[in-house]
Order: C-alpha cells, then structure tokens, then sequence
C-alpha cells in the first residue's frame, strides 16, 4: 500500500502549535509531539509522539473501542508509518497515538546507536511521557480507557511494562509480540550465558546479522510489498544487534517464561504459520518469517489469566502489514474481542 512519503529527509513543515504539536511526515491529519529524556553519552535522548486527528465526523463515531484511548508501539528495526491502522482505530471510536521509541524513527538523532538499550525497562521513560501527553500520566484519574498495542519487540516492552503497572491499561492487543526467542527456551538459556558475557566484554560490539532481508521483501514496494516507508528508518536487513541489547531481549523473555500479569485482558494475533528458512521463498509473503508462531502463542498463555489468541491466516510478522485480506481479518478479529470485552463500557 502506498502511503504518503514517510522519509526522514522528506520536507517537513516546521510550524509548531503552543502545545508542541506539529505537523506529521504522515500528512493530513497527523501530528508529533517531541518528548525530551534527558541525555546520554550519544547526546539528546527523544522519543516522538504521533497523533491522528482526523476530522469531526470521525469524532462521532461509536465503534467497538468507543471513548477509549490507544498507544501504539512499534518493533524492532522499525517505527510508526501505518496510517491504516490509526483509521481503524478512529473508526472504532477511539483517539490513536503512536510512539516512536528513543533511537528510532522520528527520535532518531545523528550520532546515536540505532535502538540500544541494556534494559527494556529503560522505556518505562518513553511510555511515562507519551501516557502524561495523552492524560494517561501516573497519579492521573482518566475516564478514558487506555488501550496499549504492541509489535514484536514493542509487545514485550507494553507486557512487561504493564506487568509493572497492572490497572493502568485496561486492556492489550499485541502484533505477533517477540515473547520468545527464534530458538526456543532451550536455545535461549544456552546461549544467554555467552551474551551476557559479550554484553559484559563490549557491550557494543556488532553482532553476526541473520537478517537475509526476507520480510523485508514481503513488505516494501521496493521488493514486491504494498508498504512504502523510510529505508533509513527502517533498514532493509534491520539495525545492527550488540550484545547488550540482546541481553535485555533475552531477560524479558526469561520473565515471561516464568509468567507475568499484565493486569487486563490481552489480545495476541499471529499468522497461522511460520516460513523460516535461509532461502527466499514465495510462502514469505503470506507467513511470518520472523518468530515461531506456534512458540508464541504458547508463551502469550503466560502474560495472565486472561488471554485470547488469533491465528490470521496469511499474516506477515506485521500483521497489520499483511495483504488486505489478512489484514481485514486482523482487524475483524479486533473488533469481535472489544466488543466481547468493551473496556470501560
């Protein structure tokens, strides 16, 4: 699908409203928010809150997420560019953001590592400003419902987040969320041990990139996709992986292994399989070549005591990046699960 042009070398308006707010890369109808953090031994550290403020009309839609507020985060190697998405949600009822997490995307600075953290809990940070933009800040009496969807590595980041924070969200919808690693638990607490040590020798040492540049394939208008987004932003292989930072991965996956609760009801779609394999195949395009989906949907058992799981049949990893028929069933699968649930009706 081709979206208005979502490069960071695009123009970009430089009007700002008193609030901060101003125009998005995005177009009509979206807008950022800059959210400082402090600094870092790379400089400034950011992360970017994008808004949909479609027009009245839509503000008087009553859908199955009616009254309620969403925050979207992205995955890894990855940042938001999907306005599809924050369409459904503004037809559902609800007001959409998005964050685009320190180091990625719109918050992306030169000179900064693309995506670094030692610790997934460092974005506590990012989400606490987003959630304060939004009226969602600690201490803050909202009659809103808050309604936090996650992608891949963003999906263990907001159930680790809200395992931290139960009763804040009222409830998850969770894109194929990277709750596992690729070679399950096994491989995981084999392998922990000697990148741990890596993260402790050069924590920023590169990594072997497994990367073959499939999905990406599967998605960019450049290989044959429907999607058109900032390669710079996001790399056809991926960002470069250091030590460190698989660590922090590794951690929270082990976290919930060993089971969480993330204090709401929880929605975790999937493709129907997987196709990981070191040779491009045509299957690629309607699987999820990233994760073992069979692998997460058992780990997404873990996240509490209620959870429901929907299996999309020729889902990407991105379920929302999909060809439309996955997507629309992805999205059908949203409405029936809110309109069974229907937090805070």
């Amino acid at each position: 699908m081709s979206e208005p042009s979502s490069s960071p070398t695009a123009a970009r308006p430089q009007s700002t409203s008193a609030d901060g707010w101003r125009p998005d890369l995005l177009g009509p109808g979206f807008e950022q928010l800059t959210l400082p953090l402090g600094t870092d031994e790379e400089g400034d550290v950011v992360a970017t809150l994008v808004r949909y403020t479609p027009g009245f009309r839509w503000r008087l839609r009553r859908g199955a997420a009616s009254g309620a507020d969403v925050l979207y985060v992205h995955g890894w190697s990855d940042y938001f560019f999907n306005p599809e998405q924050a369409r459904f949600w503004a037809e559902a009822g609800a007001r959409f953001h998005a964050l685009d997490l320190r180091k990625y995307g719109r918050s992306l600075r030169p000179g900064q590592t693309a995506g670094f953290v030692t610790d997934l809990a460092a974005y506590d940070a990012d989400l606490e400003a987003a959630l304060e933009a939004m009226g969602h800040g600690r201490g803050e009496a909202s009659a809103r419902p808050l309604i936090l969807v996650g992608h891949s590595t963003g999906g263990l980041t907001l159930s680790l987040w809200a395992s931290r924070n139960r009763g804040r969200a009222s409830a998850l919808v969770l894109n194929s969320p990277w709750l596992e690693f690729q070679l399950s638990q096994a491989g995981r607490q084999a392998l922990a041990p000697v990148i741990g040590w890596g993260a402790r020798v050069n924590p920023l040492g590169p990594m072997p990139n497994v990367d073959l540049g499939f999905y990406t394939r599967a998605v960019s208008t450049r290989f044959g996709g429907e999607w058109d987004y900032s390669p710079e932003w996001r790399p056809e292989r991926g960002f470069t992986t250091h030590p460190a930072w698989l660590t922090a991965v590794l951690a929270g996956h082990a976290a919930v292994a060993a089971g969480i609760d993330v204090g709401s009801p929880a929605l975790t779609l999937l493709s129907a399989r997987s196709t990981l394999l070191p040779r491009w195949d045509e299957a690629m395009r309607t699987s999820d070549s990233v994760l073992v989906v069979d692998e997460i949907a058992e780990r997404a058992t873990r996240l509490g005591p209620d959870i429901a799981v929907s299996r999309i049949d020729g889902a990407l990893h991105d379920v929302f990046l999909s060809r439309e028929p996955a997507r629309t069933a992805a999205y059908a699968a949203i409405t029936r699960w809110l309109r069974g649930y229907a937090p805070g009706r």
